[in-house]
């Protein structure tokens, strides 16, 4: 009897020791699992909270860049220019001249758009003129003659958008350019260009249907001839803080 009950308690005892190791049920794991999941969307709405804050950012940087910064230095600006200068070229004696001249400014597009009226003095062409920064070229369209001549900007006179912008916009405060000087630049037209478009838009929409040249600085300076100077027209403008004379001739 003794043996039948250890036999009996036997298969009990192991019975309540797998009862005791068994795997927990689902509503033992429900909270577990939960727990493990609200854990992951924390982090996932943490990492989209952050996106959405450095988006915010970049966002409030442009707005701050574009409607502060870039409304002071406009797309477009628009000045009436006027400078004293003594003619030490041709006039040393006749004191004080004054040229004048429509300036349009494209900082975003880096280039400038000059106007030069028929002079009070004479002696000079009335002009268009465009430096192209991004070509970088230059374009005069004589206005009397109706041609146009293109050349390598030459950016030891002609300052860059941004700073001829600065320059005039203190200018219109008030600071006055000094009265300044004048320089020369003398030019031979060569060949005539053809195809207008590697000439850039800018330029293009200037010297389209107008005859067009390229233009070669003289290697040397010299005087010119009076039979040269029959063959010459000469641009005043300034773009810096002088006046530049740019005599244009024809290739003998």
């Amino acid at each position: 009897m003794a043996a039948a009950r250890l036999m009996a308690c036997i298969p009990r005892s192991c019975m309540s020791r797998l009862a005791a190791s068994r795997l927990p049920s689902w509503e033992e794991q429900a909270p577990a699992v939960q727990s493990r999941r609200s854990s992951l969307s924390g982090v996932c709405y943490l990492t989209m909270g952050l996106l959405v804050l450095l988006l915010g950012l970049v966002f409030a940087s442009m707005y701050v860049y574009r409607y502060f910064f870039i409304t002071q230095l406009p797309r477009e600006s628009v000045f009436h220019c006027g400078v004293l200068y003594e003619d030490s070229l041709y006039s040393p004696f006749k004191g004080q001249l004054e040229l004048h001249e429509d300036v349009k400014i494209y900082i975003e597009e880096n280039y400038e758009q000059i106007n030069v009226p028929v002079p009070q003095f004479g002696g000079s062409d009335p002009a268009d003129i465009i430096h192209d920064f991004q070509r970088g070229l230059t374009a005069y369209h004589d206005i009397t003659l109706d041609k146009c001549y293109v050349i390598e900007l030459n950016t030891t006179i002609v300052m860059p958008p941004r700073n001829l912008w600065e320059l005039l916009v203190n200018v219109k405060k008030g600071t006055y350019l000094p009265q300044t000087y004048i320089i020369q630049e003398e030019m031979i037209a060569t060949e005539h260009v053809h195809d207008m478009e590697q000439l850039g838009s800018f330029i293009y929409r200037l010297c389209s249907g107008k005859e067009t040249y390229r233009l070669k600085r003289r290697s040397a300076r010299r005087r010119i001839s009076r039979r040269e100077a029959g063959n010459c027209h000469r641009i005043r403008h300034f773009e810096n803080t002088f006046v530049v004379e740019t005599v244009i001739c024809k290739k003998s």
